[in-house]
């Protein structure tokens, strides 16, 4: 099936089509290792590998997906530097050797960032590699050195810097985003790793040594100079060294147009003479939090560890995510996973049902093909997720699982499998076996037979008395289920 994506390059949906037609290269931002992630790294996760499924599902392609790991930039120098607040004793014992202080840190919250991964189901497996920043060092050199030979960088102090004005006369600047060229102030350099879009002016790509901090040796036309990368760089050159350029996809989040998204891109003009680091650029909208900027200050800033000491399923949180397109800003509420609990419930109960009343043969069936349109269809035009979960909804209320014949729910269940390769939320597989408690049987016959005598107040004490043992006791007309509590 056809994939249609919104192009930030181009600001239109436009149709894909790989440029090698054997595989779709692909490369993602990845986190910067100096904490764990919260909720709203977590959508921008999301949607690189909504987006690899998707096309490896519903496009057939193969996907080489490349996500970086920053694990070097002005963050993890100053959480790693002795003495900083921010170690802890999982990390190692610090040492006077600030590059091994450095990866400790680092490894420390790559390890925690692949656990966050496992839980929202994100598959390493489905990475084609998962680079450092730190291990490709030479390359982020050569390409400065390329940078500065196109004559569109200069050095400075021991650091090395994009020439913004000299790049702007020859090349179009701010082609991701719009860039206010009242505020560029030429000749004014900045040295941070991360600024606003209104700070429009050269920026670092080698950053001078520091006392304390790690550094490489770099050899400029004879001089040394002594530092480490600046940020921008590192994506130009990892995405360069491993897919070559140019390749399809790019992703991130929206605040990564500018200025990182768009340094990058000049970058690779200047250096490697590519004008197209990649051919489309796909970004996530915010994440909020009860409708208000997530920050600690308010109170409202989660991890994924944090809901799972909620109580919180991790895939209840990617569903609910799932049910906002991706982008438009996605409010983070309680009630709304609550909710998406429910729904995510109401369809594995659904897939168990066709699957109890499936045979051992496979197939196909005219109601197969009709859910995997439907839903397959909604994927293909820019990953509309919500469309595409209305629709799987619909197939589910217009065909109960009793209705189907054995032939039918094996095709259906194989679509249903195919759906969840792409949404990656729920089991294909049989009932899990739920054993009751004796005691707990015996408080629901008690409660049933009080609610068959309209005894409301007996049956809702009993009720109670199910809930504080963990368990939910869910009415039919003429019986009655019991299901333990997440």
């Amino acid at each position: 099936m056809n994939i249609r994506l919104f192009n930030t390059l181009t600001k239109r949906i436009d149709a894909f089509s790989p440029l090698d037609p054997s595989r779709v290269r692909m490369y993602s931002c990845g986190p910067t290792v100096y904490d764990v992630a919260h909720i709203g790294n977590m959508r921008a996760f999301l949607l690189p590998d909504l987006l690899q499924r998707t096309l490896r599902v519903v496009g057939g392609f193969d996907v080489s997906w490349v996500m970086n790991i920053t694990d070097i930039d002005d963050k993890t120098i100053r959480d790693s530097a002795v003495g900083s607040e921010k170690w802890r004793p999982e990390m190692g014992t610090q040492t006077t050797d600030a590059l091994a202080n450095l990866k400790m840190l680092t490894a420390f919250y790559a390890e925690e960032f692949h656990r966050d991964l496992a839980s929202f189901n994100i598959i390493k497996e489905h990475f084609a590699a998962q680079p450092l920043a730190t291990d490709y060092i030479p390359q982020m050199q050569a390409l400065i050195n390329d940078i500065l030979a196109s004559g569109y960088a200069y050095a400075s102090d021991g650091s090395v810097y994009f020439n913004v004005a000299a790049y702007a006369k020859d090349h179009a600047y701010g082609r991701l985003f719009t860039i206010d060229t009242e505020h560029f102030r030429e000749g004014v350099r900045i040295d941070a790793d991360e600024y606003d879009r209104e700070s429009v002016s050269d920026f670092v790509l080698w950053k001078a040594r520091k006392e304390g901090e790690p550094y490489w040796d770099y050899n400029v036309n004879g001089t040394n100079l002594p530092g480490r990368p600046g940020w921008h760089i590192e994506c130009s050159a990892m995405s360069k060294d491993i897919l070559g350029l140019p390749f399809d996809i790019h992703t991130g989040g929206v605040d990564l147009r500018f200025p990182h998204h768009e340094d990058e891109l000049a970058q690779c003009t200047a250096g490697y003479h590519e004008h197209d680091q990649a051919t489309f650029w796909v970004h996530n909208e915010f994440l909020e939090v009860e409708g208000k900027k997530m920050s600690k200050s308010l109170g409202n800033f989660f991890t994924m560890r944090d809901l799972v000491a909620k109580g919180i399923d991790p895939l209840d949180v990617r569903f609910a995510m799932l049910q906002a397109h991706y982008r438009t800003v996605y409010n983070f509420t309680f009630d709304g996973v609550k909710g998406a609990s429910a729904a995510r419930t109401k369809i594995q109960d659904y897939i168990y049902d066709v699957k109890e009343r499936s045979t051992a043969s496979s197939g196909s069936s005219t109601l197969a093909s009709e859910l995997r349109t439907s839903v397959f269809t909604e994927l293909a035009d820019d990953l509309h997720t919500p469309k595409a979960l209305a629709a799987l909804f619909s197939f589910i209320g217009q065909h109960a699982a009793s209705s189907l014949t054995p032939d039918e729910a094996s095709s259906v269940l194989g679509v249903l499998s195919e759906i969840n390769g792409v949404l990656a939320v729920f089991e294909i597989a049989d009932r899990p076996v739920v054993i009751i408690p004796d005691d707990v049987a015996s408080i629901a016959v008690q409660r049933w037979t009080a609610r068959s005598a309209k005894d409301w107040a007996e049956s809702d004490r009993l009720r109670a008395q199910l809930t504080a043992l963990g368990w939910t006791m869910n009415d039919g007309k003429d019986s009655y289920t019991l299901e333990p509590m997440a």
